[in-house]
């Protein structure tokens, strides 16, 4: 996945730390996701619609403790 393009999600830490990225280069069909601090380590590769009901989850503080 050297050649994909990434996006850090507007959520993380803007001092570099605890980011996620994410890739839109595989859409419709799945997301991979990494840790910004090891961008040459592995990539979690979700469906991409297991990946939007995630986003809308936290997005509605469904996942809140």
């Amino acid at each position: 996945m050297s050649d994909v393009a990434w996006r850090k999600s507007s959520y993380s830490n803007p001092d570099g730390g605890a980011c996620v990225e994410v890739s839109d280069d595989f859409a419709p069909l799945v997301v991979p996701v990494r840790d910004s601090k090891t961008p040459h380590g592995p990539a979690l590769v979700f469906p991409a619609g297991g990946w939007a009901s995630f986003v809308a989850a936290v997005r509605g503080g469904r996942l809140d403790g």
